[in-house]
Formats: structure tokens, sequence, C-alpha cells
């Protein structure tokens, strides 16, 4: 399965009989999956088909979905109100003695206000039917292409934490390689501090010596340090070979790469140690950065 990352844009738009309809769809970067979804009034019915959709193809991000849906030609339709030609008609007949019984004209049952109303045609059923089943398929469609170019951000960002993580596990091994990380070089150096210290005057406890040093070589051990970081390593890449939504997981994984960082630097007793578990913690910052993006 493939990463994504969390940002994206699609637009799809579409006609149905004399609508013209169209998705607009943003992704940002989010916690968790929350729809905006902006509908025109009326079609409110559709809102729960397009949550559905969304959530089959997206676990995280902010999406906002706008539909917009305008009509074509207006098409307007003639009204008989029949009571009032029925109370026309009566009127005509109680009259027929006193006026010109000549049958009415159209012209003037126009004239007659109330007695005809236009207004716009109403869609049959069917049409609406269609109308609304374009729209969920444009949306269907928008919501694949905004997978497709998540996916290819996410392809992206793959790459780039797979570096990420081969700067890590070098620098690991530069800390696990440091010949100052053992006993004998730390009692060397403890012998030249403590000869500085006494002007080499004093004479040394050789075995005192080693011993104060073995001390010290257990208190700055980095041995599970470095074998949390190759752990974290191949588990980095375990996950980001897996794909799918494993922001969160990798999230983790990019704290407990400082966590160890730290400690590395706090034990360290040499300078390369220092500068390696100093380097360590900025490419752990970059690596955390691009994290937040995946989903």
């Amino acid at each position: 399965m493939a990463l994504q990352s969390m940002t994206g844009f699609a637009r799809q738009e579409g006609t149905s009989g004399r609508y013209r309809w169209a998705w607009e769809l943003r992704s940002v970067n989010g916690k968790g999956f929350d729809l905006r979804l902006r509908l025109p009034s009326g079609l409110e019915r559709l809102e729960a088909e397009v949550r559905r959709l969304a959530s089959e193809q997206f676990s995280r991000g902010n999406l906002q979905a706008t539909l917009s849906v305008s009509a074509g030609e207006s098409r307007f339709e003639a009204v008989l109100n029949q009571e009032a030609l029925a109370a026309v008609l009566a009127m005509r007949d109680q009259l027929g003695g006193l006026i010109d019984p000549a049958p009415l004209r159209l012209d003037t049952l126009l004239g007659v206000r109330g007695l005809v109303e236009f207004r716009e045609a109403e869609e049959s059923e069917e049409a609406m039917a269609a109308r609304d089943a374009s729209i969920l398929e444009g949306v269907r469609v928008a919501l694949h292409d905004l997978r497709q170019m998540r996916q290819g951000e996410g392809r992206a960002l793959e790459q780039i934490l797979l570096d990420h993580v081969a700067t890590i596990e070098r620098l690991t091994q530069v800390v696990e390689r440091d010949p100052s990380r053992a006993p004998q070089e730390i009692a060397v150096r403890l012998a030249a501090q403590i000869a500085l210290l006494t002007d080499g005057t004093a004479g040394l406890d050789r075995d005192r010596l080693h011993a104060e040093a073995a001390l010290l070589a257990t208190k700055a051990d980095l041995r599970e340090e470095v074998d949390r970081l190759k752990a974290h390593v191949a588990a980095a890449r375990e996950l980001l070979s897996k794909g799918g939504p494993v922001g969160r997981k990798l999230d983790f994984l990019a704290q407990e790469f400082n966590r160890e960082s730290n400690t590395i630097c706090s034990k360290s007793n040499a300078a390369a140690v220092t500068t390696a578990g100093i380097e360590l913690k900025v490419v752990i910052d970059q690596f955390r950065e691009q994290v937040q993006n995946l989903e």
C-alpha cells in the first residue's frame, strides 16, 4: 500500500440535464480525519453518502469539499387557477342578460389577475435522481484524483524519509565505533587528568585507576542507546515499505529517536560522540517534520 501525504487538491465538474455542477476538494494536514462539506441549499440529502465515500479513501487530514450547482436556461409553465376560472364563468352566466354573451377571449382571461400564474417548471423525480447520481459520481472521481495526488506526494516523502533514516543509521555507527567508549581509552584520559591535577608528584594506584575507569565506562556506556537506535531504524524502514496510514507510528519512532540522541549527548565523554549526537538531533528533527505530512 502506498504512502499518502495529507495535502492535495482535486476538481471535477460535469452536467446533468440543464444543471452544471463542480466539486473542489482541498486537503491539508490534520491529527485525525475532518471533512468540512459545503453543499448548496436543497442538496443536504447527499451529505451522508459523500462522507461515507470520503472516509473510505482517507483516514487523516483536514478535507474541505465544496459543491457548486448552477442551472441553465429556466423553463416556465402556465398554471391555471381552476377555482378562479370557475368563478369567472359563473359570473358570466349570472350577467348573461345584462352584457354581451360573446365567448370569453384568451387575452381577456389572461388579463384577469390570479387566473393564470407563470412559474419555473419543476424537474421530474427522474431528472432530479439523475442529477444526484451524476454529482455523486463526480465526487467519487474527485476523491480518487485527490488520493492519487496525495500518493504522488507520499512517494516523494518516502524517499526523503528513507534518506533521513540512512543518515541516522550512519551516525549511529559513528557513535558505536568511536574508540572513546572503550574502558582502556577512558583509563588513559583519566590518568592524564589525574597527572595534571597532581602535577605528576603523587603515585597512582593502577588497579584503582582501572576500577574507576571501568565504573565511568559503565556509566557512559551507550550500548543500549545504540541498540535501540538500530531497532528503530529497522522499524522505520519496515513501516515505510509497508505503506498505508503509518504517519502516527513514524511520529512515535521520531520521538524515540530523539530520546536516544538526547541520552547519547548527555552520556558522551568525547567530542566526536557529542558531535554525532548533535547531528542525530538535527536529522531526527528533519525526519519528524516530514513525518507530520504523512497520513
